[in-house]
């Protein structure tokens, strides 16, 4: 049942209890097509890894030859991870592998909540991020993002505790290598022994991938790991900045040597950025906008990549930038660059004033969010010298104290002094539905 005093919008017990039911059959629903989608659908990335589970110990042929039409892209340690999986069937794999991906997923969410110091209902954001165009768009290929995703914020709400941290990013470094921007993140904010953590962690993967095929590993770390001709760059699904210029320049060719300060620049921002919201204890902040400059500086970013989206939301809706959190949700839904001509079709490359913008809506989206950060930490800085109350929960656990004090797990921290309580600072009571 639902408290009055927990329900501070009037919501009565007879709508909460409909809420809940109507949030079970969505759930339900979404789980359902899951299942018959995975049982009936090849999923194109998930049967390269498949094959690829079967081609890492047969020399170099791992990377020589194509897998399902396509070339195999990531790290010999993915491929080794896919070695148990390539002796079972098909179906059987994929359908272990999606429900897993699930699995991941629900904790990634779960973290993500822990890390904000919010409580709301984990059904609802779980159903709710289920129909994000980069979370589904991952079970539609299969794709190992999700993992990923939940690696990389297990790490950081570790250290939001100030507990020791590092495996979890050195694994999701060793499948994917783009998650290594969270290494230098904990190097920028003094968490050392953590970074050697995930090194070590890294090195630890990479050499047991090498242990068991050593042609492929020598060749992925001399040659292909930095090869970008291997794959479509100027595909629309590519939502970095790399991707947009191959785009409105019409060709690799065009983009020079000069665009490598592009990433630096962005990449120098961003963990600057990220690294003044871990000093001002905000770890939820800090995780957040590392994932999203990964994104941008890296030169690969398709769609699936971006569900870094998940904590960004997460960050807006905490700081009650409501409008904002409400338009980045329907864009992240909707996806709109697939509405514009892509496939080759000849309005796909140049500027267009209209199509431009849209063709690379999540790239635009990222850099907003990066300068949505670096503003709001101006402001909340000012206000700290002018003495006004921060509204921003410090994520790091405290134990043994009132659940109604200041700081409390309850409360956190952030909580300003002219709320009345808990119960009313956090919004509609989203913990009526949990």
């Amino acid at each position: 049942m639902c408290p009055v005093a927990r329900c501070p919008w009037g919501i009565g017990t007879a709508t909460v209890v409909r809420m809940k039911r109507w949030l079970a059959v969505a759930l339900a629903i979404e789980v359902l097509v899951l299942v018959v989608f995975s049982s009936t659908y090849d999923s194109l990335d998930f049967r390269i890894y498949w094959l690829g589970g079967h081609a890492v110990t047969d020399e170099a042929r791992l990377y020589q030859e194509q897998l399902a039409a396509h070339w195999y892209t990531n790290t010999p340690f993915m491929a080794t991870l896919f070695t148990p999986l390539a002796l079972l069937p098909l179906i059987v794999a994929r359908l272990l592998w999606q429900f897993a991906s699930l699995a991941a997923f629900i904790w990634a969410c779960a973290t993500t909540l822990k890390l904000s110091g919010h409580h709301a209902s984990l059904k609802v954001v779980v159903a709710g991020g289920l129909v994000l165009a980069p979370v589904w768009h991952t079970f539609f290929q299969g794709q190992v993002n999700l993992f990923l995703l939940a690696l990389v914020l297990a790490d950081m709400h570790r250290v939001a505790q100030g507990r020791s941290a590092g495996i979890g990013i050195g694994i999701a470094t060793a499948i994917k290598l783009t998650p290594a921007i969270f290494v230098v993140l904990l190097l920028v904010t003094r968490r050392t022994r953590d970074a050697v953590t995930a090194t070590g962690t890294f090195a630890v993967c990479t050499l047991l991938a090498y242990a068991i095929a050593p042609d492929a590993s020598r060749l992925y770390w001399l040659h292909t790991f930095y090869d970008t001709s291997r794959v479509g760059v100027p595909y629309i699904s590519n939502q970095s900045p790399y991707g947009m210029l191959t785009r409105v320049l019409r060709g690799t060719a065009e983009v020079g040597d000069w665009y490598t300060a592009v990433p630096l620049t962005i990449g120098a921002v961003g963990i600057t950025v990220a690294a003044l919201w871990a000093r001002r204890g905000d770890w939820l902040s800090a995780t957040a906008v590392t994932g999203v400059t990964g994104l941008l500086v890296s030169p690969i970013s398709w769609g699936h990549h971006w569900v870094w989206v998940v904590p960004a939301l997460a960050v807006l809706i905490r700081n009650g930038s409501r409008v904002i959190a409400a338009c980045g949700y329907v864009l992240f839904v909707l996806a709109p660059m697939w509405w514009t001509p892509h496939n080759g079709h000849p309005l796909e490359y140049g500027f267009h004033p209209l199509l431009t913008p849209i063709a690379n809506c999540y790239l635009l989206a990222g850099l907003f969010f990066l300068a949505y950060s670096t503003v709001r930490l101006r402001s909340e800085a000012s206000d700290d010298q002018g003495g006004q109350p921060s509204e921003r929960p410090i994520t790091r656990e405290r134990e043994g104290r009132d659940p109604t004090a200041p700081g409390s797990p309850a409360c956190p921290s952030g909580t300003s002094s002219r709320r009345s309580s808990c119960a009313t600072s956090s919004g509609p009571d989203t913990a009526c539905l949990a």
